[in-house]
C-alpha cells in the first residue's frame, strides 16, 4: 500500500482532503463576532487546573478495543481474534499482545473501557468525541462537520499560550471536527504538516523566506499596518473574510519574530538518544515535537494519526501499525515523567469508536460505537486503574457507562476550565460548552 492510501478511511478521504475541507469550515464558522463570545459562570462553580497542557493522540478511523486495552481471551476465536494477552504492571489487568510497552508502564495509565455513544460513522463519531456535542443533524460517514468548537479550540481561547506561540497545534493535519466553529479563525489549530524525521524538516511561517531581507520585511510590515487602517466590515450580517486573514497574518508575524517558537520547532536540538527512543519514523518525531511544544507553553496539541479503519485484514495491518505507535506513546509518557512534566501534562489516546465484536468475512472489524477504550496518563490522573467494563464478549459498555460529554468534560476540568459554562455565538445565541458537564470522577 503506498503512502497516499495508507491513512485513508473507508470513505476514501486522505489527510489533504481533511485539511482543505477543514479550512472551508473555518470561513463558514461566524468569524466576524468571535471576540464577542464570552463565558458565563455556571452552577458547577470554579475549577482548579491539575494540568497545564494536553497532548491528544487521535487514532483516526476507530481503533479496536479488543486488540488494544480490552481483550477478551475467553471469548470464541471469531470474537477474541488472533492475539493473546499480556499481564500489565497493574494486578489483574491485561492488555492485548501488541501493547507491550504500555503494559510495562500501566501503573502510570488509567484506561476507560466504558465510553459508548450512538454515532457509528466517522464524521459523526469524530465530531462527538472531539467536541462533546452530538451532531445536530444526521451526518454521513465521510462528512467533515463543525457544529461546535473542538476541544483544542476551546482550550486555545480560554487557556492561551505565551506571546508569539499559537495555543493549539495539530500534526500533521487537522481532524475533521478539530476546528473552532463560532469561536473564529483565531482559535483554529496551527497545522504542522511534513515529516519531522526528515533531515530538512522545517515548520512553515517561522522563518523569513531567503529572498526577503530584514529591511524588506520591516517595510512590508509597515505597508500592512497602513492597509489595516482601512475599514473592516464587522457587522454580523456581512462578515468580512479579510478578518480571518488578519488573524492568520498576525499569527505568522508573531511566529517569525518569536525566539520561543523558533526554539520549540527546532527538533534537531534533541539528542540522538531521545529521538531514537521516540522512534525514527514520522509519528515518533511528531510526538517528540508535541512534547517540545508543550514544554514551550502550548496548552493543546493533537497528533492526528490515521489508518485505523480496519474493515479488512485487521491483524496483518495491526502487526505493522500498532507496535511502533504504542511504543512511541509509551516513550512520550516516560519522557514527560523523566523531565518532571507528566504530573502537569495530560496524555490521551483514542479514536471515534471501537470495532465490531464479530470478525467479518474479510478478516476485519467494522464500526462499533457501543464500546471503546480511552487511555489517560498524567495531568493529575491516578494511574494503575481501569474504569468501567464491557460485557463478557465486548459487545457493549455495561459497567460505569460513560459518554463523550463525560470524556470532554474531564479534559476541560483538568485544564482548569468549567465545562458547564455558557458560550454566546456571534448571533447572541447561548450554547453550553458541554451539555453534561460531569467529569469522570475516578480520573480527577
Amino acid at each position: 500500500m503506498n503512502a497516499l492510501h495508507r491513512n485513508r478511511n473507508c470513505e476514501g478521504l486522505a489527510r489533504r482532503d481533511c485539511l482543505r475541507l477543514g479550512l472551508s469550515g473555518l470561513i463558514a464558522g461566524g468569524l466576524s463576532g468571535a471576540l464577542r463570545s464570552q463565558a458565563q459562570a455556571s452552577a458547577t462553580g470554579p475549577t482548579t487546573a491539575s494540568a497545564d497542557a494536553c497532548i491528544l493522540v487521535w487514532l483516526d478511523g476507530g481503533p479496536s478495543h479488543y486488540e488494544t486495552f480490552d481483550p477478551k481471551p475467553d471469548a470464541p476465536v471469531e470474537i477474541r481474534g488472533e492475539y493473546s494477552t499480556l499481564q500489565t504492571q497493574t494486578p489483574g489487568v491485561r492488555f492485548s499482545e501488541p501493547m507491550k510497552r504500555l503494559a510495562a508502564i500501566s501503573d502510570s495509565l488509567a484506561i476507560v473501557r466504558s465510553i459508548r455513544h450512538n454515532q457509528g460513522n466517522h464524521g459523526a463519531g469524530n465530531h462527538y468525541m472531539m467536541t462533546g456535542a452530538p451532531p445536530r443533524i444526521p451526518v454521513g460517514c465521510g462528512a467533515f462537520v463543525s457544529f461546535h468548537p473542538s476541544l483544542g479550540s476551546a482550550v486555545a481561547k480560554q487557556v492561551g499560550a505565551p506571546h508569539g506561540i499559537p495555543a493549539y497545534f495539530s500534526l500533521p493535519s487537522m481532524t475533521r471536527s478539530g476546528g473552532p466553529n463560532f469561536l473564529g479563525a483565531k482559535y483554529a489549530p496551527f497545522v504542522v504538516p511534513g515529516n519531522p524525521n526528515s533531515s530538512g524538516f522545517q515548520v512553515r511561517d517561522v522563518t523569513l523566506p531567503s529572498a526577503i531581507s530584514e529591511g524588506r520585511f520591516t517595510t512590508r510590515q509597515q505597508l500592512r499596518k497602513d492597509i489595516d487602517r482601512m475599514l473592516r466590515i464587522e457587522d454580523e450580517v456581512a462578515a468580512d473574510p479579510v478578518l480571518a486573514a488578519d488573524e492568520f497574518f498576525g499569527q505568522s508575524m508573531q511566529l517569525i519574530t518569536s525566539q520561543e517558537a523558533q526554539t520549540a520547532f527546532d527538533i534537531h536540538q534533541e539528542s540522538d538518544e531521545t529521538r531514537d527512543a521516540y522512534g525514527r519514523h514520522t509519528f515518533g518525531q511528531q510526538a517528540l515535537l508535541a512534547r517540545r511544544l508543550v514544554t514551550a507553553g502550548v496548552p493543546f496539541v493533537t497528533l492526528n494519526h490515521g489508518g485505523w479503519d480496519h474493515h479488512t485484514d485487521i491483524f496483518d495491518r495491526l502487526n505493522t501499525k500498532l507496535p511502533p505507535v504504542e511504543a512511541t506513546v509509551a516513550a512520550l509518557i516516560e519522557d514527560l515523567e523523566q523531565r518532571g512534566m507528566l504530573e502537569r501534562t495530560l496524555v490521551v489516546m483514542l479514536g471515534e469508536f471501537g470495532r465490531t465484536p464479530q470478525i467479518n468475512k474479510r478478516g476485519g472489524r467494522d464500526h462499533w460505537s457501543n464500546a471503546m477504550s480511552v487511555m489517560f496518563a498524567g495531568g493529575g490522573t491516578p494511574g494503575g486503574q481501569v474504569i468501567g467494563a464491557t460485557d463478557r464478549l465486548g459487545y457493549s459498555a455495561v459497567e460505569r457507562v460513560l459518554s463523550p460529554e463525560n470524556f470532554v468534560s474531564t479534559i476541560y476540568r483538568k485544564l482548569g476550565m468549567d465545562p458547564g459554562q455558557i458560550l454566546l455565538t456571534p448571533e447572541g445565541r447561548p450554547t453550553h460548552l458541554v451539555s453534561d458537564a460531569t467529569p469522570i470522577s475516578e480520573l480527577m
